[in-house]
Parts: C-alpha cells; sequence; structure tokens
C-alpha cells in the first residue's frame, strides 16, 4: 500500500511502515529532533548501529523523516507528525478499498455495522458528516 505526498520539490512515496520503522518513527514522533546515536541507545540490546542508521536512512528515503547536517552526523525530525500520517494512511486505504466498486458497498456495510457495535454517538457523528457532505455536493459552483 503506498501514499504520495510532496515534500518541497522532491515526490517521496510513503509505504506502510515495518515494525522497526513504527517503533523507531514513534520514538522520533515522542522525542523530535534526534541523532542516530541517541535512537540506538535506545534500541542498542537489540540493534546494531549501523541497522538504526540504516532504517532512519530509509525512512528519511521514504519522505518520513528530515534531517540536517551537523558536523559529521545527521539530526533527524519527523516530517510529518504522528495524527498526520495516520490521517494520510487512512485517507490512503478508504481510498483503495473505495476503487473496487464490486466491494465497496459490503466494505462501507461492515463499516457502519462496526461502528454502530462500538459506539452509537460516534454513528450520529457520521451521519452528519454524510448530511453536511451531501449539502455540499448539491450546491452549485
Amino acid at each position: 500500500m503506498w501514499l504520495k505526498k510532496q515534500f518541497g520539490e522532491r515526490k517521496t512515496a510513503l509505504g506502510q511502515l515495518g515494525s522497526l520503522e513504527s517503533e523507531m518513527m514513534e520514538r522520533i514522533w515522542r522525542s523530535g529532533e534526534t541523532s542516530v546515536r541517541e535512537v540506538h541507545a535506545e534500541f542498542a540490546q537489540r540493534l546494531a548501529y549501523t541497522t538504526v542508521m540504516t532504517t532512519m536512512d530509509r525512512l528519511y528515503k521514504k519522505g518520513l523523516l528530515q534531517r540536517r547536517k551537523v558536523g559529521k552526523a545527521f539530526l533527524y525530525v519527523a516530517a510529518l507528525t504522528e495524527q498526520e500520517y495516520r490521517e494520510q494512511l487512512t485517507h490512503h486505504l478508504f481510498g483503495m478499498v473505495l476503487q473496487d466498486g464490486k466491494n465497496s458497498g459490503a466494505v462501507l456495510s461492515n463499516f457502519v455495522d462496526a461502528v454502530s457495535a462500538t459506539d452509537e454517538k460516534l454513528l450520529d457523528s457520521l451521519d452528519q458528516l454524510v448530511k453536511a457532505k451531501r449539502r455540499t455536493l448539491r450546491r452549485p459552483e
């Protein structure tokens, strides 16, 4: 699964994160700007320094991290907040599922069933969102 997002003039494809990438991103989201050395200190018991460095470089190349050189090292910071990443991933997943016209009705039905089973207020919110979207779509431009 892939997301497309532009950062500056660089076009990047943000893919679904693996478990190690997810762990590192969660750590970076918590701590802010950090170095490979600082991240490695947290993972040192199970990962080599080069593994941490390679993983952070891959996250940079995917567009999830930004970096700046300080001396001989890079300092990394998340390019997206965790909330922004989750919103884009959710948007992308729904887009993928709904593009397949054969199953979109079943997907929406299951979504509504899951929502109504857990939270009636959320179902009411969903109803309001649908009504607002319909009003927006009906307005002439």
